[in-house]
């Protein structure tokens, strides 16, 4: 870790935390810091505990995080515009954001309209997101994290349904735009390219945590041939029935 991060201000703490839903343990054990600054790619087998991780940085720093949620959260009925706006909310009186809806404000129409643009989806605003691809949604999700002009953005997986090239330009610009990120990622060179500190999850606990200098394509892959848990944490209600320890 360099002077400048070791000196920074630390943002996520987790000190031993464990995470069971009934007798399933999601989290085992793990202890991580994370300080203003850092880019952090959070890899791992699917049912590893990596979206479990996220929700819980999420609620040490909600007030100061944009999160794309796996599958993007969206609201299928709203148009493209909509749902990027709704990243933007806390900006705007209630009145404003009930009048947007019928009748989108021109101070926020030209941002978001900028914004399609970077995102490749200025023919796709006033589209309903239920008419859109996967990738497309994808692209909008990101689009609503990005208005909410946060310094920490947290992602789960915000670039899994889009083509190499377009994920790697829509990574560069969320890690441009943010001062820290942790974005959990299936493709590990777009890890080892673009982050500078890498943390691996296996079976929910915390087996590696170092930059990418250190690891190589073929390392990382050795965590995901040993995967042979089953994938529990997605059919977990939210909120109901976690037991959490930090001892």
């Amino acid at each position: 870790m360099s002077d400048k991060l070791a000196s920074s201000e630390v943002l996520f703490q987790l000190t031993n935390q464990s995470l069971s839903y009934g007798n399933h343990r999601v989290l085992d054990d793990i202890s991580l810091t994370i300080r203003r600054g850092e880019k952090v790619a959070l890899l791992g087998p699917s049912g590893a505990g990596k979206s479990t991780l996220l929700n819980l940085l999420h609620q040490q720093q909600s007030q100061c995080s944009a999160l794309q949620p796996q599958g993007g959260g969206l609201v299928d009925l709203l148009s493209v515009y909509q749902n990027i706006f709704i990243g933007g909310l806390d900006r705007v009186g209630t009145l404003a954001a009930l009048w947007n809806l019928l009748r989108p404000l021109a101070a926020q129409r030209s941002a978001i309209s900028e914004l399609a643009q970077v995102l490749g989806l200025e023919d796709k605003l006033w589209q309903s997101v239920d008419r859109l691809s996967g990738g497309q949604r994808q692209r909008v999700a990101i689009g609503r994290a990005l208005f909410r002009q946060q310094s920490v953005y947290l992602g789960d997986e915000p670039v899994s349904s889009l083509d190499p090239l377009q994920a790697q330009a829509l990574l560069t610009h969320v890690l441009n735009q943010h001062e820290t990120a942790v974005i959990s990622l299936h493709n590990r060179q777009l890890a080892l390219d673009n982050f500078d500190r890498i943390v691996v999850l296996q079976e929910g606990r915390l087996c590696c945590d170092c930059p990418p200098s250190a690891l190589s394509a073929g390392q990382l892959d050795s965590y995901y041939q040993q995967d042979s848990s089953p994938v529990a944490e997605q059919s977990a209600p939210a909120n109901e029935g976690w037991v959490i320890r930090t001892s």
